[in-house]
C-alpha cells in the first residue's frame, strides 16, 4: 500500500469522528451547515493522523486506547480547519476558492465564515478535554497537552505567525531567516504540536517527546516549502485552491527568496531530519511516519 493510500486509510476514522462531532450540540442551523461545509470538505487529515500515529507508536497501541484518543486528535482538524476559514476571508489572503469548492465565505458570506470558524476553534478545546473526562485519559497527561496546543494555535504560533504573513505581504527583501520563523509559526506550529500531544498523551519519556517534537518541526518546515513550491508550479484543478496566489498578492515565499531548485533542497534537507528522529523506534507507525515525511516532498497537492 503507498503511503498515500496509508494516510487515507488512517484519515478514516478520523472522518467518522468529525462527520457526528458537532450534532449533539445545540447550534443554529445555519452555523451548524457553514462550520461542517468547511470540517467535512475533505483533505489529508495530516494532523489528527500525525498525533493518532505518534501516540501509536509510543503508547499502548491498543483500541481502546486509540479511541480515547481520537477526540483529541480530531480537535487539531477543527482548529486547522478554522485557520483556513480565516485565511480565506477578504481581509486576509482573499481566496475563493477552497479544497475544489467556494470558500466558506463565498458559499455562506463573511459573518457567517467568521462565526464558524470561531465555532470550530472553541469546539476543539471541548473535545481534547473530552479525551480525559470520556477517553480516561490521566489527566496530567491531557492538560500538558492541551496547553502544547493552545500556545501552538495561539498569538505565539498559528496566529501570530498569519499576523506576520500579512506583514510581508507585498514587501520586498525578507530575509531567508524571517521567512522561515514566520512559517514555523504559521504552518509549522500545529504539525508540531501533533506530533508532541501524540507523545504526550501516550505518556512518553521527554526524549520521545523531543524526538516527536523535533520530526514534527523538520516536517512543518519541509511542508511549507512544498506548498510554496506547489504553488509555483501546480495547477488549481489539482491543488484545489487557486494556484499562483502567493505571486499574485506578492508574498514572501521560498521560491521567490532562493528560486525553485534549492526550495526542493531545503525541503528535502529537513525531510531527513525528521527520519533521523525516528531511528530509535520499530514497528508500523514508525514505518508509516517515515514514508509520511518522503511523501511530504513528492505530493502534487
Amino acid at each position: 500500500m503507498t503511503v498515500k493510500a496509508q494516510l487515507a486509510e488512517r484519515a478514516l476514522g478520523v472522518e467518522t469522528f468529525l462527520s457526528g462531532c458537532l450534532r449533539d450540540r445545540s447550534v443554529p442551523e445555519r452555523l451548524l451547515s457553514a462550520m461542517e461545509y468547511s470540517l467535512l470538505a475533505g483533505g489529508k487529515r495530516l494532523r489528527p493522523v500525525l498525533t493518532l500515529s505518534w501516540a501509536g507508536m509510543l503508547g499502548p497501541g491498543d483500541a481502546d486506547f486509540a479511541d480515547a484518543i481520537m477526540p483529541f486528535a480530531a480537535a487539531l482538524e477543527c482548529i486547522h480547519t478554522y485557520s483556513l476559514i480565516h485565511d480565506d476571508l477578504p481581509a486576509m489572503d482573499d481566496d475563493d476558492l477552497r479544497r475544489g469548492r467556494p470558500s466558506n465565505h463565498k458559499q455562506f458570506d463573511e459573518a457567517t465564515a467568521i462565526l464558524a470558524g470561531d465555532g470550530l476553534l472553541t469546539e476543539a478545546f471541548g473535545l481534547m478535554s473530552v479525551a480525559s473526562m470520556a477517553g480516561g485519559l490521566p489527566a496530567n497527561h491531557v492538560l500538558r497537552a492541551i496547553s502544547v496546543m493552545a500556545a501552538a494555535a495561539g498569538a505565539g504560533g498559528m496566529v501570530g505567525g498569519q499576523a506576520v504573513d500579512m506583514e510581508f505581504t507585498g514587501r520586498t527583501g525578507v530575509p531567508l531567516e524571517e521567512l522561515k520563523e514566520m512559517h514555523a509559526m504559521k504552518t509549522g506550529a500545529l504539525i508540531t504540536a501533533a506530533c508532541e500531544c501524540g507523545a504526550i498523551l501516550a505518556g512518553a519519556g521527554e526524549t520521545d517527546v523531543e524526538n516527536a517534537r523535533e520530526f514534527g518541526r523538520a516536517v512543518g518546515v519541509a511542508f511549507q516549502i512544498v506548498d510554496d513550491v506547489l504553488d509555483v508550479v501546480g495547477d488549481t484543478a489539482t491543488l484545489g485552491k487557486p494556484a499562483g496566489s502567493d505571486e499574485a498578492m506578492g508574498k514572501a515565499t521560498y521560491p521567490s527568496l532562493v528560486g525553485l531548485d534549492r526550495s526542493k533542497e531545503l525541503a528535502a534537507g529537513y525531510v531527513g531530519t525528521a527520519l533521523e528522529r525516528l531511528a530509535p523506534y520499530t514497528g508500523g507507525d514508525r514505518e508509516f511516519l517515515s514514508g509520511l515525511a518522503r511523501y511530504i516532498v513528492d505530493r502534487v497537492n
